[in-house]
């Protein structure tokens, strides 16, 4: 088993694998609950713990699509460009409604947090969850949080927003494809995005949007935003 882990393509090969496998599962259930992405990372998990895999060795060949994620959200300026007379006809509702969601997310995270006796690291640590990975811990370690555990609640968030966020958007009435992409790009990211993809390719356009948009304005309002964190940390 050291040897075939140990191989650089196993992870790859163990990643590709098993979202295929998930998606044909979703393809044929359909459950909210079991979006591809969301069962992958659980799978993945599962199957290195239980079979004592270092993580070192998976990520030998798991860096490949690491490295991919990178061309892979540049391809959402596709479906963008493609709607780019519609999105800036709409650039002042879109501007005040990414706004408007990053600033609920950023004060609700941390507010709960506190409420439930979060530490001032645990507190600073949520505050950009609802942002893409990169940008979240680069703010993150710039205000004081812990950028590993700020990864893995992104992360959490996303599979969150992915499983059920067109749902909820449904179940409170709100039916428009504009805004629920708006809702899942701004508060699930990447991994929400992907779920846009399968419900509707100009909802996933305008969620694609939100990401870059959600990440710029969270990194520039958390610096003005910590006099007001700091009143309960």
């Amino acid at each position: 088993m050291s040897s075939l882990t140990a191989d650089p393509t196993f992870g790859l090969f163990i990643s590709i694998g098993t979202y295929a496998l998930a998606k044909e599962l979703y393809r044929r259930v359909r459950h909210p609950l079991l979006n591809p992405v969301t069962v992958t990372i659980a799978a993945i998990i599962v199957f290195i713990l239980t079979l004592d895999i270092k993580y070192d060795d998976y990520m030998e060949g798991g860096q490949y699509l690491h490295y991919l994620l990178g061309p892979s959200v540049v391809a959402l300026a596709l479906p963008i460009y493609e709607r780019r007379e519609r999105i800036l006809k709409m650039a002042r509702p879109i501007i005040i409604s990414i706004l408007t969601g990053s600033l609920v997310s950023i004060l609700s995270a941390t507010f709960i947090a506190y409420l439930l006796g979060g530490t001032r690291e645990v507190i600073l640590s949520l505050a950009p969850k609802s942002v893409t990975t990169p940008i979240a811990l680069g703010v993150s370690e710039k205000i004081g949080g812990l950028p590993p555990l700020t990864a893995t609640i992104v992360v959490l968030t996303g599979c969150i927003g992915g499983a059920v966020g067109p749902e909820f958007c449904r179940l409170i009435g709100v039916k428009n494809i504009f805004a629920v992409g708006i809702a899942v790009g701004t508060s699930s990211h990447g991994i929400g995005t992907a779920r846009m993809m399968d419900e509707d390719i100009t909802g996933a356009a305008y969620s694609g949007l939100s990401i870059g948009l959600a990440g710029m304005i969270t990194a520039y309002i958390m610096p003005l935003m910590m006099p007001v964190i700091a009143l309960f940390i």
